[in-house]
């Protein structure tokens, strides 16, 4: 099976010792992606734009491997704040609409460079 990672300036730089995203076969696994603008490296300042640019984020990835939204199967959230999760499904449902892949959501004590919120995504290939 071919592995390709993917990188694109359209998403921000991964903060570790890993790719934004990693194509396996058919399967894209998008990796955490937090709400940080591309073009100036920064973490948006509240709730409601950390989560649409992390969502943005995972757009540009997927679309960088020539998929979109509407491939994506599965996602993981990460929330600091549980009370935010009917805030975060307003925001989430604009950018899935009907899609409604599987997902698990979890609060967490903690997410790197203190975010809000940070999220994963595997998609599916029909080539």
């Amino acid at each position: 099976m071919k592995i390709e990672h993917i990188q694109t300036d359209k998403a921000p730089a991964a903060v570790g010792p890993y790719s934004q995203g990693t194509m396996a076969g058919n399967l894209v696994f998008v990796s955490g992606s937090l709400g940080i603008d591309p073009e100036t490296g920064k973490l948006k300042d509240d709730f409601t734009e950390q989560v649409r640019q992390a969502l943005q984020n995972i757009s540009a990835i997927l679309g960088s491997a020539g998929l979109g939204m509407k491939d994506v199967v599965k996602t993981t959230v990460f929330l600091k704040d549980l009370s935010l999760f009917g805030k975060f499904n307003e925001i989430y449902r604009n950018y899935f609409g009907e899609t409604k892949p599987a997902r698990s959501t979890v609060e967490v004590s903690r997410l790197p460079l203190d975010a809000m919120v940070e999220i994963e995504a595997i998609a599916v290939s029909e080539a």
